[in-house]
């Protein structure tokens, strides 16, 4: 999953990305609100975190415009501890709301909850077939053992499962598993595809020749 990080103080900016990462999502960042606008409109992002003090456009207005043009799920991160400064997020659109100082693990989970609610799954236990996708512990089990991915190889499980019965293209998969700084291979996304089915069965995931991949059961 893609995640962009919208922070100017530097510090933060560089923990928060690193932690996400580590978690095993792609990540963007901008330190400023007129740079976070620009990319959360040019790319459709999984989650955006979004500071309220920022240079240039501030919170407020990178999400009112961010929220004329896409529903991408918004996360606001602020010092700003007032009820009033929750009501005024919650109505201009945000998903939800952490005052700093926070704990990292309390920002990976609201992360995952939010990227589960907007694919429509309560649940953070993804079954399919024999093969259990959790996200909030972020493991894979089939048939009850459990299975050992790559970050990115369970990137593209989690991405499937969460959108099941559905076609998701090849350029979907891209934009949602590597960041602005990867240089990618043209192959890479069928070479990960490969080394899923081995896995997990290579009747897993099926091909639509030509446009991209499904998940079904």
């Amino acid at each position: 999953m893609r995640v962009l990080v919208v922070e100017d103080e530097p510090e933060l900016l560089r923990v928060l990305a690193q932690s996400l990462r580590e978690t095993g999502y792609a990540v963007d960042v901008a330190d400023t609100g007129r740079l976070g606008l620009a990319k959360a409109l040019a790319w459709d992002y999984d989650l955006i975190l979004l500071d309220i003090l920022l240079p240039e456009l501030d919170g407020w207005q990178v999400l009112t415009a961010l929220r004329k043009q896409k529903a991408t799920p918004v996360l606001i991160l602020t010092a700003r501890d007032a009820i009033d400064d929750r009501v005024k997020g919650l109505d201009c659109g945000a998903d939800d709301y952490v005052t700093k100082p926070f704990d990292l693990s309390e920002i990976s989970a609201r992360v995952r909850a939010l990227i589960r609610r907007a694919a429509g799954k309560a649940d953070s236990r993804l079954e399919i077939g024999a093969v259990v996708v959790d996200t909030a512990r972020r493991k894979i089990t089939r048939a009850g053992a459990d299975i050992v991915l790559t970050a990115r190889e369970y990137a593209i499980v989690e991405l499937l499962a969460l959108h099941r019965g559905n076609l998701v293209t090849k350029s979907q998969i891209y934009d949602h598993i590597f960041d602005e700084s990867d240089d990618t291979l043209s192959n890479l996304v069928e070479v990960h595809v490969s080394n899923v089915r081995k896995k997990l069965g290579k009747d897993f995931i099926e091909t639509r020749r030509g446009m991209g991949y499904v998940v079904n059961g």
